[in-house]
């Protein structure tokens, strides 16, 4: 790697006294810093659901976290001097922990983000992914979102009770367990820093900054001493005394999810020719584009509602007038 070469990890915007609000965007950084590995962040703004972010560019290589077992798994791969988790990983615990910590801990993560939270302008998801987008098309991707969430775990109003405690009680288990493993070590395995703690530091930073009080997933947390150490003893040597960069609310050149997949899937590795800087004109075209279909997209859910409201109202005043001709 050539000197002068700047690595740069592209993740989602700063919020909540964390670096960035996205749990692996969060990881990704936790694990950059856990080997000591130099680079600067920059924020990503536009397609705030694309999978490919966070992405690592570092000189003519450029790995995206919807490559084939996320950014780490690549940087571990391709990236000299970056596998934290050489010797570990075989270990007969490893498998089952990683498994706790994408899974259970994980989904219950993403069920308070986006399906706990009491209406989208309250949910911290909102704050992470939406906020610098125009409410209307952000309050519709934060639906879309939470309602994928509920699809992905079965979740209906019949059953919402119920699954809520199966999510919480599993998320209680993995806590329960992870509390054991660690003990007072300074780490879960070895006593040396993997990518299975950059996961789990990320999950709980943003559980213990971003979400209110009132969380059932935080409580929980907070019953387990020892993990809560180790979560703010990171935060203290590897957030605190790193400034966080200064935050411009600007659009990152980047592609969409889109299109993003096919250019990792084909040549991920190698970045295509450099892009020509985009003239002023051309930003405010794009810029107004990007309202114009959302406006559009508004308009469709606005009239969608108010022919909604005027169906059932027709219905109800039908019945009324059945009734009455019944009665005479």
């Amino acid at each position: 790697m050539a000197e002068n070469e700047i690595n740069t990890l592209v993740v989602r915007k700063p919020c909540f006294g964390l670096p960035t609000g996205c749990t692996q965007c969060l990881s990704a950084y936790l694990y950059l810093k856990f080997a000591q590995f130099s680079f600067q962040l920059d924020f990503h703004l536009n397609y705030p659901d694309s999978d490919q972010i966070p992405y690592f560019e570092l000189g003519d290589y450029v790995a995206y976290n919807n490559e084939k077992g996320g950014l780490i798994e690549c940087l571990k791969r391709d990236v000299g001097g970056v596998d934290l988790d050489s010797g570990i990983s075989s270990l007969p615990d490893w498998i089952q922990t990683k498994a706790m910590l994408t899974t259970w801990l994980a989904d219950a993560l993403d069920y308070e983000l986006w399906v706990g939270s009491e209406g989208y302008s309250s949910s911290p998801a909102y704050t992470i992914y939406y906020s610098d987008l125009p409410w209307p098309l952000g309050k519709v991707l934060f639906w879309r979102k939470a309602c994928w969430i509920k699809q992905k775990h079965g979740i209906t109003n019949e059953n919402a009770e119920l699954k809520k405690e199966e999510i919480y009680r599993r998320a209680n288990s993995a806590y329960g367990a992870l509390s054991t493993w660690l003990g007072e070590q300074s780490y879960l395995f070895e006593n040396r820093p993997s990518s299975l703690d950059a996961i789990f530091l990320a999950h709980g930073l943003v559980t213990l900054q971003a979400l209110p009080e009132s969380s059932v997933l935080r409580s929980k947390l907070l019953e387990h001493a020892n993990l809560v150490r180790f979560v703010q003893q990171c935060k203290t040597e590897l957030i605190d005394a790193s400034p966080t960069p200064t935050y411009v609310r600007q659009f990152h050149t980047a592609g969409s999810s889109s299109t993003s997949r096919s250019r990792s899937t084909s040549s991920s590795k190698t970045k295509s020719k450099p892009k020509r800087e985009k003239t002023e004109e051309e930003k405010t075209f794009k810029r107004r584009s990007k309202y114009f279909v959302a406006a559009q997209l508004v308009a469709v859910v606005v009239f969608l509602t108010i022919m909604t409201s005027f169906d059932d109202a027709a219905v109800d005043l039908d019945d009324a007038d059945g009734s009455y001709g019944y009665d005479e």
